[in-house]
């Protein structure tokens, strides 16, 4: 059964052309601005070393920047 999408985009708030003419190029750019990567740990391990940082009396990124760092030495050790 072939389905097609008949509804017009009435909502589309979208222009049908923007004027750049005025726009500034790099405005916002930052040369030295570093981005910072969420990582998203499963339940079970973020738990796990929640109750370690809150027993160490630190942030839990800490701590798991911590536990990388250690194991990225192990991996170059084995290299």
């Amino acid at each position: 059964m072939n389905t097609t999408n008949n509804h017009k985009q009435d909502d589309d708030d979208m222009p049908a052309e923007i004027d750049f003419s005025n726009g500034v190029r790099g405005k916002f750019h930052h040369a030295n601005a570093q981005l910072h990567l969420p990582v998203y740990l499963n339940q079970e391990v973020q738990a796990y070393l929640s109750a370690i940082a809150s027993k160490k009396g630190i942030p839990l990124s800490d701590l798991a920047n911590d536990l990388l760092k250690r194991e990225i030495d192990i991996i170059e050790a084995m290299k």
